[in-house]
């Protein structure tokens, strides 16, 4: 059986039409923060359960019930969610982690190191500088390989 998870990050207070589209159908949805206001994630929850996390600029009130990290199970896969990737105090391949989501830079970044998945899906708000508006899926299967899917929302 496999899984697809919808990963977003950096929505900073908007949520684009498009990205109920992109996470049609998907069973989880990860959001590594700066999600900007509360009603983002009332939206995607509307979608699929969402576990998110708190960003830098997630510093209102309703935000105080998000962690700045989380560990998730899904799909047989073990997840450590953080908002800034520099800030990562761990060891993900000593501690069992598959997959570390990461937002912050805006930037798309897919990486492996020590066999642990590194994804960025960039950012899904306001368009900053020239970057791309982008999120991410990922196809959690048994015994395939982990390959984040990008999808260009501008």
């Amino acid at each position: 059986m496999s899984l697809t998870i919808g990963v977003i990050s950096d929505t900073h207070g908007l949520l684009r039409p498009e990205v109920e589209h992109c996470f049609a159908g998907v069973s989880h949805i990860i959001h590594a923060g700066d999600i900007g206001a509360s009603e983002v994630v009332t939206a995607l929850r509307r979608i699929a359960p969402v576990t998110a996390i708190r960003g830098n600029v997630d510093r209102a009130g309703w935000a105080k019930s998000y962690p700045e990290t989380e560990t998730l199970r899904l799909g047989g896969h073990c997840f450590y969610i953080l908002h800034d990737l520099n800030a990562l105090n761990v060891v993900p391949a000593d501690l069992g982690i598959d997959i570390v989501v990461s937002g912050h830079s805006h930037r798309v970044q897919i990486s492996t190191r020590d066999g642990v998945l590194y994804l960025n899906p960039g950012s899904a708000g306001r368009r900053r500088f020239k970057l791309p508006i982008t999120l991410a899926t990922l196809e959690l299967g048994k015994g395939a390989p982990l390959s984040p899917v990008i999808h260009d929302l501008g």
